[in-house]
């Protein structure tokens, strides 16, 4: 990472990475977002304002593996992070064209964490895999410096502004999650489709409950580091081992039932009337 370019995230929070996948890539995740939708569609839900999402993405599509420790991604997150990282959640999202008005949920998704350089306890990476700009939906943050004092949301759009980020496919984005951050939903003919992933510190506890951790990645996988990366486990995939011990005779489909249990549990879905 070049120096400018970890200034630039401490100075606003965040860093456009630019286009890091190439045409086949780009070409290649679509499909498998696409197919994930087609055939594992029944295992989304509606999420905030006008997305539906799937955060199991690691099971009902591994190929995501590759995108999340993509080498254009992982070098400047650990280099921003600092220390040992771990993958925490993946969450694919969808978003149709658009009828309403404009609409932002300013939100942060964690406390800062004060004692990191950055601030920063978790990161997460936006990766884009339709063309963004100025007529879709998008992604906006207010730009943040770790000098500054934190601000409640209407001091820091003051304060900030609001910076909408564009890019084509394969475009990626990191940030810091304790920075004020919104998906941005505009009147727009065009759908959105994106993949977030959040890490840690191997030190830290988990996130959150939303995504499993697959198998045949935090234990057969034959890669040590990558086995580490995904040995940080949050209660859902404690649960599911408990449940299903070995599951390698289980189809795609009896995985699923079980984690959409745990969900309810949890209260990550509602239960149908």
């Amino acid at each position: 990472m070049k120096k400018e370019d970890y200034q630039f995230f401490e100075e606003n929070g965040y860093l456009s990475l630019g286009k890091i996948l190439d045409k086949k890539e780009t070409e290649t995740f679509v499909k498998v977002f696409n197919r994930d939708r087609t055939e594992t569609g029944y295992h989304w839900y509606s999420f905030g304002h006008y997305q539906s999402i799937n955060c199991d993405a690691l099971a009902t599509s591994p190929e995501f593996d590759g995108l999340l420790r993509h080498p254009k991604v992982m070098a400047p997150i650990s280099e921003l992070m600092g220390g040992k990282t771990c993958f925490s959640e993946i969450c694919i999202r969808h978003m149709e064209p658009y009828e309403g008005e404009l609409n932002r949920g300013w939100h942060r998704d964690r406390s800062h964490l004060l004692e990191h350089p950055l601030r920063m306890d978790y990161i997460q990476l936006m990766v884009y895999l339709s063309d963004v700009d100025e007529t879709t939906h998008c992604f906006s943050i207010s730009p943040e410096s770790i000098n500054q004092e934190i601000l409640d949301t209407e001091a820091q759009l003051e304060h900030g502004g609001i910076q909408d980020l564009y890019g084509e496919a394969g475009t990626a984005i990191l940030f810091n999650v304790s920075v004020l951050h919104t998906a941005t939903t505009r009147k727009t003919t065009q759908e959105r489709k994106t993949v977030q992933v959040y890490y840690g510190h191997q030190h830290q506890p988990y996130l959150s409950e939303d995504s499993i951790i697959p198998t045949q990645l935090w234990k057969d996988h034959p890669d040590s580091k990558v086995r580490d990366f995904y040995s940080v486990f949050n209660r859902k995939t404690r649960e599911y081992i408990q449940r299903v011990g070995d599951d390698t005779n289980l189809t795609l489909e009896e995985s699923l039932k079980v984690l959409v249990e745990i969900d309810y549990e949890t209260g990550k879905r509602q239960r149908p009337n």
